[in-house]
């Protein structure tokens, strides 16, 4: 395809909201497919080494929520329990059941050249009363093996994540979940089965996805589950002190179940282990706004350094200890010393950036996660939208973003492994469409290149970086959003058989990835 075309094709779709509507428009446009567009990047400007793939989270893709001896999660109890929490008012217990289908699934991540499928591991599909004591489910075991095995069969790498929100709903009744130091042990005995179990064929391990968005979704604002938060809305909570709590016992747990593998497990097994963070990119408003620049720096270390400060130096950000004050809690000296260091990679999930402005605390205000950084976020500046919206309200597509946050993490953080877990964006599920019309994503295919320009760029700037996994395989369930947006490079038909289609990104992806 003559390449001035192509990118013409490509502007049209990402200078407005995206619909599949966008696509079919542009595509009658010029009647050339986009599909055959790569342009001057290829795989081989990456590393032999690097690894591209894409992803899912159990509770979004296996379905089964009652079959093969599975226990509730909180997500379950969310979705099912409390009515309205859902746009759609659906829930997972089928999704697109993946649990029956992962021989299908597999096969199409063969066939798109993926090098790894990152997915995670139901805690309460194998151990339903959420601690050992409660018992084994072997069948949560052998669904696991099987699909294990499946991508080792089709040489494709297993990326695994321990805790992608879907906590055993029993630990939850019990004591609160990670709102009690009792998590800790009983996060670090699921981990101990899962390695024991698996760890002879899983080389990379995930302790926890987004941890923040855990806290911020649960806790904060109550749209996730365990749907707490101050309001009356919600289901109980504080969310000037939970959150601290949520995220202060996910470092811990996470701390510890890195200490567990390195001591245990990672001589003979010799893989790897990390935890994935997500963040947006923060931009001040005003150009030559001090106020807005410090700003800007306060809410990245409000998302992004509240997890990387322990990390790498074993306490919070100076900026959150001076604001939070009490209600921030504190690491013993042991814990500090354990949390400095505990990972061998960081993954990144980056969907936007946002502009930042100054906002002065308001007086008498009642102590909220949600306004203790006395910022505030647009995504626009003069009337102008930093880059095309997705379905998604907080996606702007803005790639450039993510070169400038993987420069930071290497000059800030002394430039450790990353690996880039989760990128993408989504489009409105929109049932007037025939399939042929809904595959039509050439939006996504212009996101995903660049995205992969600017990796490339902060990879020759020296960001050590080491693998993308998109954002998603397939169509699933989208958590509050439930079906209504689709983030996939595959087509989920909800209402023929979960029949699974390719768009035209995932075909536009399979050949880049060609290795030869």
């Amino acid at each position: 395809m003559d390449f001035i075309v192509a990118m013409f094709v490509l502007f049209i779709v990402s200078s407005s909201t995206i619909t599949s509507k966008n696509a079919v428009e542009a595509v009658e446009t010029v009647e050339v497919s986009p599909v055959e567009f790569i342009g001057n990047l290829r795989r081989s400007n990456f590393s032999s080494d690097f690894i591209f793939g894409a992803g899912s989270a159990a509770y979004q893709v296996e379905g089964a929520a009652n079959q093969g001896g599975k226990g509730p999660s909180i997500w379950d109890t969310y979705a099912n329990d409390h009515a309205g929490r859902i746009k759609d008012g659906s829930n997972a217990d089928i999704s697109i059941d993946q649990y029956h289908r992962y021989k299908e699934d597999v096969a199409i991540a063969k066939d798109q050249n993926m090098d790894s499928y990152r997915f995670s591991i139901s805690w309460p599909r194998i151990l339903p009363k959420g601690k050992l004591s409660g018992g084994i489910n072997q069948e949560g075991i052998a669904y696991y093996n099987n699909l294990i095995n499946e991508l080792w069969d089709k040489d494709i790498e297993p990326f695994v994540t321990l805790f992608h929100w879907d906590l055993p709903q029993v630990l939850q009744n019990e004591y609160g979940g990670f709102l009690s130091y009792q998590i800790i042990d009983d996060f670090q005995d699921f981990a101990n089965l899962c390695f024991k179990e698996f760890g002879d064929r899983v080389k990379y391990w995930v302790t926890l996805n987004e941890p923040w968005m855990f806290t911020n979704g649960g806790y904060v604002l109550g749209t996730t589950a365990p749907g707490r938060c101050s309001d009356p809305t919600c289901l109980g909570g504080n969310s000037g002190t939970e959150p601290y709590k949520v995220t202060h016992h996910q470092l811990l747990a996470h701390a510890k179940v890195v200490h567990l593998y390195k001591t245990k497990y990672q001589e003979n097994q010799k893989g790897l282990i990390g935890i994935t963070l997500n963040t947006n990119w923060f931009i001040p408003l005003g150009d030559n706004s001090i106020p807005d620049k410090k700003a800007a720096e306060r809410a990245l270390d409000f998302q992004f350094g509240w997890f990387m400060e322990p990390l790498t130096n074993g306490d919070y950000p100076k900026s959150m200890r001076a604001i939070v004050k009490d209600r921030l809690p504190k690491f013993t000296e042991l814990q500090s010393r354990e949390i400095n260091g505990s990972f061998d990679f960081i993954g990144l999930n980056y969907y936007s950036s946002s502009y930042i402005s100054d906002a002065p605390p308001v007086d008498n205000a009642k102590p909220s996660f949600a306004t203790d950084p006395m910022t505030t976020t647009s995504f626009e500046k003069n009337g102008i939208p930093l880059g095309p919206r997705a379905a998604s309200f907080w996606i702007y597509t803005y790639p450039k973003g993510l070169r400038d946050l993987l420069l930071h993490i290497k000059d800030k953080y002394n430039n450790p492994a990353v690996y880039i877990h989760e990128n993408g964006m989504n489009e409105f599920n929109d049932p007037t469409l025939s399939i042929e019309e809904a595959i039509l994503d050439t939006y996504r295919i212009d996101s995903l290149y660049r995205h992969f320009f600017y990796i490339h760029a902060a990879i020759k700037s020296g960001a050590n970086v080491k693998g993308y996994f998109h954002w998603s395989l397939f169509d699933s369930y989208e958590w509050f959003n439930g079906f209504t947006v689709r983030f996939g490079l595959n087509f989920v038909d909800y209402t023929n058989g979960l029949k699974r289609h390719p768009k035209l990104s995932a075909q536009w992806l399979k050949n880049f990835l060609k290795k030869n």
